[in-house]
């Protein structure tokens, strides 16, 4: 392993991006939230991913030079058209449009199509809680659950976010997979051989596994049983079909250079909580945040990712040797 600063990673992404027919403007957007990933100690969203998308953009099947077309065909409602490219700069685009609008229309909902692997969930919710609102946030991705009871996966892990601003503090931030545990921490672990514990996932044949590879083979197992199953498949609805988007069991991998883009969907939805409660809004927010800091041993969701970002901005991130080999290669085309 090898320790890089955040600025060294940065620098690397976007020379790598650089050599694989991706737009100045939108290798920025990805080498943030890589980066950004990294610094919040989440490695399966950081530089691993890399290698993939820098792949997808050579080959075609990420557009890395697309422009994101939005539109607004209602005062409340923006519609973002990823154009087979990067969700990143899709994602941004609507976000800040929804800043705009949200003050003075209460709530705004934003739907990104045709769109790409959008990272970490919590980062774009938490950009719009340091503004001052709120945000919730749901995407799809290939296939990689199956429903309750089923025999192959038609859905995909679909993470949920969420976040608030918090008086006085650095916001709420709640990200959470609707797979036990995010299928990138498979992916890793098939990468480096290593095995992953029983309980994340199922081989082919819908049989328990600790082996990463077979893990990616199968599916994964849902957060909740059929409750987290059921919540996926609402996910596929919101973020998929209501923006027009490929169905996580019609979306291409986000591993591989092979097939068409995947096509998938994000969408948002952004309040100023002034709007609704004024005042009143951000106290009562104050009010259960204490409630839950007045028990002892508890710990806000999220609040772990603030102090690894804080380390990682003074010392850096460890990245695998091998990894970085890689990407050297990549960036010198």
């Amino acid at each position: 392993m090898a320790v890089r600063t955040l600025d060294d990673l940065h620098d690397l992404t976007c020379r790598v991006l650089a050599n694989s027919n991706t737009a100045p403007e939108n290798t920025k957007a990805v080498a943030d939230a890589l980066v950004a990933a990294e610094a919040d100690g989440m490695p399966s969203h950081g530089m691993s991913r890399l290698v993939a998308y820098a792949g997808q953009a050579a080959s075609g099947k990420v557009n890395g030079r697309a422009a994101p077309v939005l539109t607004q065909p209602k005062p409340s409602v923006i519609q973002v058209d990823a154009c087979s490219g990067f969700a990143y700069p899709a994602m941004n685009m609507g976000l800040e449009k929804a800043a705009e609008v949200a003050p003075d229309a209460g709530a705004v909902a934003i739907g990104v199509g045709n769109s790409h692997h959008s990272g970490v969930a919590g980062h774009p919710v938490e950009e719009m809680a340091r503004r001052g609102l709120i945000a919730l946030f749901v995407c799809n991705g290939p296939a990689g659950l199956a429903p309750w009871g089923g025999n192959r996966a038609l859905y995909g892990t679909n993470p949920i976010a969420f976040a608030c601003p918090v008086e006085g503090r650095e916001p709420l931030v709640i990200d959470l997979s609707l797979s036990k545990v995010a299928r990138g921490k498979v992916k890793l672990a098939a990468d480096r051989g290593e095995p992953i514990p029983e309980g994340w996932a199922v081989d082919a044949e819908g049989q328990p596994t600790t082996e990463a590879a077979a893990g990616m083979a199968g599916w994964m197992v849902p957060a909740g049983d059929a409750k987290g199953a059921a919540l996926a498949m609402m996910v596929e609805l919101v973020a998929a079909g209501l923006t027009g988007s490929s169905f996580c069991y019609e979306a291409s991998s986000f591993f591989t250079t092979e097939g068409e883009p995947p096509h998938v969907g994000q969408f948002f939805v952004v309040f100023d909580p002034a709007a609704f409660g004024g005042p009143v809004a951000a106290e009562r927010i104050a009010t259960l945040i204490g409630a839950i800091d007045a028990q002892p041993d508890t710990r806000l969701p999220g609040a772990r990712r603030f102090d690894l970002r804080t380390k990682a901005k003074a010392d850096g991130v460890e990245v695998g040797d091998g990894l970085l080999g890689e990407l050297e290669t990549l960036a010198r085309g």
